[in-house]
């Protein structure tokens, strides 16, 4: 019934920037991490960053020093910095938050393409 909106995506030029939201349509219990995944055509679904409810991050190896994850619990809202973006970049992302006692949710989905 809660409902992940995933929005910031866009067109930019390489070594642009962007920043993406993501926001619950209400309370999730039991929250593990939430995150972004990311899916280009003819690609699979890579995670990108994740945070969990211990401030910890991980990214991939592609992003680091380019990309910040970070949330706002008051807000039920996660937020993905992406600076420096470079076209591979190019893909669909995915808001995800992992809940210990319902699984994965998912966001729709907001473009970012990449490109001069």
């Amino acid at each position: 019934q809660v409902q992940l909106v995933d929005s910031g995506g866009g067109l930019v030029q390489p070594g642009g920037s962007l920043r993406l939201f993501c926001a619950a349509s209400g309370r999730i219990f039991g929250i593990r991490s939430m995150g972004w995944y990311r899916q280009a055509p003819g690609k699979q679904r890579d995670l990108v960053a994740a945070i969990t409810g211990a401030d910890s991050t991980n990214y991939a190896d592609s992003v680091k020093g380019r990309f910040t994850i970070s949330r706002d619990n008051a807000k039920n809202t996660v937020y993905l910095q992406m600076n420096s973006l470079k076209p591979e970049d190019t893909a669909v992302y995915y808001c995800n938050v992992r809940s210990r006692v319902d699984g994965d949710r998912w966001g729709q989905g907001t473009q970012v393409t990449v490109s001069s």
